[in-house]
């Protein structure tokens, strides 16, 4: 490594200015592939007047860039900075190219909370190939280029004023075309986030440095007043505590639900029991990382986005007010949301028959819950049980990896990491696939509660975290701006299942949630409506946003 820092003796040196020029045209052209492409897809700019504009951004990106590197434009932190922004122009444009994407804060966030497994599914030969291309060259050019020294004041006066003529050559470019720059960026707001590299650096700053961002001071207690109701029931009943199992899903969007209409018959086993699948639902975010913390918070999806400080989330008011709560995960983490209650992970076990390569089915959960449940106090228990079980579901883009070859229903599927490599309809297969397992898997789950009848009240609340673009107008995946996103990464599944004696116990009843099956709901009715059901008296408690409510006493 260290003679990567020795300036080779045979070159010519080049002088700061030149690496930073070199660099910002590079990424304000080649590292904008992504950009480019959509500019052209858009109806708003054609002809000559296109590619003017077009010539006209890059070069307001190139001065921004000039003025950022220029700022950095020293003999120890120049080439490490370029590289650095190459690796991202790099890695965003194959993301953005292969699947839709744009690069913001809540992407990174994902980034940086991605797992091996997870990293390992977005592996492929494009995103390699990308990468090198736009990244390893110029890297490998760059770090053979020898320095042409200069001394600390003099480097600096010219630092400083590269920096001051990027920044005019960018404001004045800007105004030359400021009618249509303005015009695009208002009516098409996800190109801001398309910028290579600054959509990264942005994101960065927006995560560490950018005081409104920034939430401060301890973590807030939560329903301190939290107790549970005592309830008018039969003395048969009054033996059986409640056992309510919230299942997160992964991905699961609502319109491939056989349930709520979707043409292919995916929810086969669910159908044969007495549920509620509610059809119109939206998530909090369009990302694990955004809507996990926001649907288990009591503050909504705006309120959430403002707050100024973190509190404590449903799974600590429920342990609060005396039950037992468990987090069983088959995923990446529970994103802080499991910190003060019992947790166990299975992602990495290995079951014969549910675990292969790594990777374990969501079933392997059932296997597990019986043990873990009675690792939980005795004493919370007999009051009830609330258990949280966080599926792989639908995680893509690896969709073949989720289901078992019996659950491969729907033929051919695609079997690319890439998914714009694979005929949309091969996409669609292997995501549906995944829906087909999770029907069975909920099945399955509601079997096992039908046999904790006995000891339990038992009932099964399922809702999904967001939803998935599988290839419609050429968009991937999820993470997209809540604001821009489209409908399929927003609208989820949600379904309910309760026993006989959980409609007693609660007095809500299932006939009456059919009726309201095609409500407006969203996450934000997820942390009243658990309360409600759960018979929780606290001050947080919102009874109008319980979903429950309409139908209790009836």
């Amino acid at each position: 490594m260290r003679l990567m820092f020795i300036d080779p003796p045979q070159r010519t040196p080049r002088s700061a200015l030149s690496l930073v020029l070199l660099a910002s045209v590079w990424l304000a052209v080649i590292g904008n592939l992504a950009l480019w492409r959509s500019l052209i897809q858009l109806p708003d700019l054609t002809g000559w007047r296109g590619v003017v504009f077009g010539v006209a951004f890059a070069l307001i990106i190139a001065s921004v860039l000039i003025a950022l590197l220029s700022l950095l434009a020293w003999r120890w932190s120049l080439k490490p900075a370029i590289s650095f922004l190459l690796l991202c122009a790099g890695f965003a444009t194959h993301y953005m190219l292969s699947y839709g994407i744009v690069v913001d804060t809540p992407m990174l966030v994902n980034v940086l909370q991605t797992d091996r497994r997870e990293a390992h599914d977005q592996l492929s030969l494009g995103l390699a190939l990308t990468v090198a291309a736009l990244a390893g060259l110029p890297m490998w050019w760059l770090w053979r280029q020898a320095w042409a020294p200069l001394g600390w004041g003099q480097q600096a006066w010219r630092n400083l004023g590269t920096c001051v003529a990027g920044l005019l050559v960018a404001f004045g470019t800007t105004q030359l075309v400021f009618q249509d720059f303005a015009s695009l960026m208002r009516n098409h707001p996800q190109l801001r986030y398309q910028i290579n590299p600054l959509n990264s650096v942005y994101a960065i700053l927006d995560l560490t440095v950018i005081p409104s961002e920034q939430r401060s001071g301890p973590l807030h207690t939560l329903g301190e007043d939290a107790r549970i109701a005592p309830r008018s029931v039969t003395a048969a009943d009054t033996q059986h505590p409640p056992l309510l199992v919230l299942v997160l899903g992964e991905t699961a969007r609502s319109k491939n639900f056989s349930l709520n209409g979707y043409e292919r018959l995916t929810n086969p086993l669910l159908a044969q029991e007495n549920v509620v699948s509610f059809s119109q639902v939206t998530s909090c975010g369009t990302s694990t990382a955004e809507s996990v913390p926001c649907m288990f918070s009591h503050l909504g999806r705006e309120g959430f986005a403002k707050r100024q400080h973190e509190s404590e989330n449903l799974l600590d008011v429920l342990q609060r007010a005396g039950y037992a709560v468990l987090w069983m995960d088959n995923q990446s983490g529970c994103k802080d949301q499991c910190d003060r209650v019992p947790n166990v992970n299975t992602s990495s076990l290995n079951v014969p028959g549910e675990c292969e390569d790594g990777e374990c089915r969501d079933t392997v959960m059932l296997t597990r819950i019986e043990a873990e449940l009675a690792k939980l106090p005795s004493e919370q228990r007999a009051r009830g049980t609330v258990v949280v079980m966080h599926q792989m579901g639908s995680h893509g883009p690896a969709y073949y990896k989720r289901t078992p070859a019996a659950f491969k229903k729907f033929q051919p599927e695609c079997q690319d990491n890439s998914l714009s490599q694979c005929e949309r309809q091969q996409v669609v297969n292997a995501y549906d696939n995944t829906i087909v397992f999770t029907d069975y898997f909920l099945s399955r789950l509601i079997g096992w509660l039908k046999t904790q009848e006995k000891t339990s009240t038992p009932a099964m609340l399922y809702v999904s975290d967001h939803g998935e673009s599988l290839g419609e107008n050429n968009l991937y995946l999820h993470g997209l701006p809540f604001a821009m996103a489209p409908d399929v990464q927003k609208q989820v599944a949600m379904v309910s299942w309760l026993s006989p004696s959980f409609e007693r116990w609660s007095g809500v009843s299932t006939s009456c949630l059919k009726q309201q099956r095609d409500r407006a709901l969203s996450h934000d009715h997820l942390f009243h409506s658990v309360l409600g059901v759960m018979a929780v008296q606290t001050q947080v408690y919102q009874a109008e946003r319980n979903l429950f409510v309409a139908c209790q006493g009836r």
